[in-house]
């Protein structure tokens, strides 16, 4: 083969093989020879990998069968099936609070207040420092109201996000929403406040964006977007799509989709996918439709976790559903078997298999 003549050299085609191995195989594959070894830390190969593998999404799920045993986590792949991992290198009993592009912000049970970043595949963590001040006086536990993880892949840097309500003693009022903010280049906390005047719950808070360079919430009122811009530290509010709104039977998940923005609107056996086209202008566009029809049963307690251009991951109470978008067929990829203290979807989050250092 005239490797030459297709604009690819020997060493290229390896490379390019090498950059669509799964992750496991690929750390197997450095002991193969000294310049493979070398090849995953150029920076030009670990773009190819990263590029290759933002485009295959999974769902990483925490299994718990009472709240006092140790936590299972498992990876739900589309192409690969079911597969155990542990957090055990962290050495401490955690549970997920965030995950971005292959990166999990974990928090200790036992241990208040104390927040890793670690990536799971290269069993590397970074132990984040201590906030200023707990989050809310009147949760002495410390837990945020939001937690936010942003990984930019490009720089092979991230970002942690804990914000919440602020009340002094004495006070009813909701107060002050206060935001910390941990730079890995920094390995610092930057504080931020505003008056935010929207409430989230569980799932909203669970399911955030990090597009643009921006976190993304959807308020517990479903009127609008919170973004939080990391350049310059301010807090807006971005519009919803003018066909959407939310009542009875019409429920709206906040995803991801190729790099972009997007909206799940669940209404009367219909699940239908938006996406914003154009960040700046806030143009929103419908990209598909799908009939809830075969799984009619499950639909009031199903919840929209991950998604490519191929398919949809969906979690219930006790299963993990994958929806293939060009065949339209639905398979269920992981179903509990004994029972689960929670809802799968409550511990549900997108995840990525990249090669990022969180030293």
């Amino acid at each position: 083969m005239n490797y030459q003549g297709a604009g690819f050299f020997p060493d290229e085609v390896i490379t390019r093989i090498l950059s669509r191995l799964p992750i496991k195989c690929l750390f197997r594959a450095r002991a193969v020879c000294k310049v493979w070894r070398k090849l995953l830390s150029e920076d030009y190969f670990v773009r190819l990998y990263n590029e290759a593998s933002v485009r295959d999404s999974m769902v990483v799920v925490e299994v718990s069968e009472s709240l006092e045993s140790v936590p299972t986590f498992i990876c739900v792949d589309s192409s690969r099936g079911v597969s155990e991992f542990s957090l055990g290198f962290l050495n401490d009993r955690v549970k997920v609070r965030a995950s971005c592009n292959g990166l999990l912000c974990c928090s200790s049970i036992p241990d208040k207040g104390v927040h890793y970043v670690c990536n799971p595949v290269t069993r590397e963590f970074r132990l984040l420092p201590r906030r200023e001040r707990p989050m809310n006086r009147f949760h002495p536990d410390g837990e945020a109201t939001l937690v936010g993880l942003a990984c930019d892949l490009c720089a092979q840097t991230f970002s942690v996000v804990l914000a919440g309500y602020h009340r002094t003693f004495g006070h009813r009022t909701d107060g002050t929403f206060i935001c910390f903010v941990y730079d890995s280049e920094s390995n610092k906390w930057r504080r931020i406040v505003s008056f935010q005047d929207d409430h989230f719950t569980h799932m909203n808070k669970n399911q955030v964006v990090f597009v643009n360079g921006a976190l993304h919430w959807l308020t517990g009122s479903f009127s609008c977007i919170l973004v939080l811009d990391l350049h310059y530290d301010i807090w807006r509010k971005m519009s919803l799509p003018e066909q959407l709104s939310c009542g009875s039977g019409n429920r709206l998940y906040l995803l991801e989709l190729d790099g972009c923005l997007s909206i799940i609107q669940i209404s009367e056996g219909w699940l239908n996918i938006w996406v914003l086209k154009d960040y700046e202008m806030e143009n929103w566009q419908m990209v598909d439709r799908v009939s809830l029809r075969c799984i009619r049963g499950l639909v009031p307690g199903i919840f929209p976790i991950s998604q490519t251009s191929e398919y949809l991951f969906l979690a219930s109470h006790k299963q993990v559903l994958v929806y293939q978008r060009k065949s339209r067929v639905w398979k269920e990829m992981y179903s509990v078997k004994n029972g689960s203290t929670l809802p799968l979807w409550f511990s549900a989050h997108a995840f990525r298999s990249v090669i990022l250092s969180c030293k």
